[in-house]
């Protein structure tokens, strides 16, 4: 369930549709037994895909976009300026 601005460095809680823009990302979930010391090993692991839904303010939306690591999860990058925009 959505309940703040996907980017970590914003608190800003999720209230409208409206007040920001709404993402469709495909993530995937590493599934393994970390007790086991092969757990590393590429056939102790599957990776299960999903779609999930993640929301930026208004004010974050200008600002950055989301970015997906299998290793982090989901993060916010700052947009490079166009090129010639004052």
């Amino acid at each position: 369930m959505l309940s703040k601005c996907a980017n970590p460095a914003c608190s800003a809680p999720f209230l409208y549709l409206s007040q920001g823009r709404l993402y469709k990302m495909e993530t995937a979930i590493r599934e393994g037994n970390p007790d086991r010391p092969d757990f590393a090993d590429a056939q102790n692991m599957r990776a299960e895909r999903r779609l999930e839904y993640f929301w930026l303010c208004e004010d974050c939306v200008p600002k950055v976009r989301l970015t997906y690591s299998r290793d982090s999860g989901i993060g916010a990058a700052p947009l490079a300026k166009a090129v010639g925009a004052s």
